[in-house]
């Protein structure tokens, strides 16, 4: 597929589930030069439909909707190989949203609360196939690059770290696990060292902050 010629506008899907977030969005664009508004999706499967059938340049996508979320719908588009740059406008800068959206194949993420002429802007270099990040997500994501990865932790830690945030005791879990309660312990001390964390509330919560554990997952046995 060519390049979009420099003088045609661009063409872009906005996918948003509130219809005020859609209308205001749609009139800025609209009224902006170089911009045509080609279609509006509730939801992500509808950005899908869409995103195949009028084959925008930019799709404007939230990732909180219902049914399929932004998330899904970029890691779909992909999957289908949809030329669109999507370009992620929501109200979450959290690392449990930014790098799975950037991981799933969309080009750029701006925070809804951006200048106008941000937007504009954000836009038109997610045309040109350009990475586009608000300021703070950019400065996230260079902290993140600069701070060393923290270890992994063995799938023995895993099954401590479970059974920790399902609320069990150290007896419990040695119980459980079929091992000593020093032993335990002793696992407890290196996943606080690989987390940099000093208690166990504090692992459990950075467990899932990095996303080791899933809520609502079954614990190890």
């Amino acid at each position: 597929m060519t390049d979009r010629p420099a003088e045609a506008p661009v063409r872009l899907l906005i996918a948003d589930d509130h219809p005020v977030v859609r209308d205001g969005l749609s009139s800025m664009f609209a009224a902006a030069p170089g911009f045509e508004v080609v279609g509006e999706a509730a939801d992500g499967a509808t950005a899908v439909r869409l995103a195949r059938e009028l084959r925008p340049d930019v799709i404007l996508m939230d990732l909180r909707m219902p049914g399929m979320d932004g998330l899904t719908a970029i890691t779909e588009l992909a999957r289908l190989g949809v030329t669109a740059r999507v370009l992620v406008l929501t109200t979450y800068d959290t690392d449990a949203h930014v790098l799975p959206a950037i991981e799933a194949g969309a080009t750029g993420y701006l925070l809804k609360d951006s200048p106008r002429e941000d937007l504009l802007r954000g836009a038109r270099a997610a045309a040109r196939r350009e990475t586009v990040l608000s300021p703070s997500v950019a400065a996230w994501l260079v902290n993140r690059v600069r701070t060393p990865a923290p270890q992994l932790l063995s799938q023995r830690e895993l099954e401590v770290l479970a059974l920790v945030a399902a609320g069990n005791t150290n007896r419990q879990a040695a119980a459980r696990l079929f091992i000593t309660e020093a032993t335990i312990k002793s696992h407890l001390l290196n996943i606080y060292a690989k987390l940099g964390v000093r208690d166990r509330a504090a692992a459990v919560a950075e467990a899932y902050n990095q996303r080791l554990l899933t809520p609502g997952a079954p614990e190890s046995p």
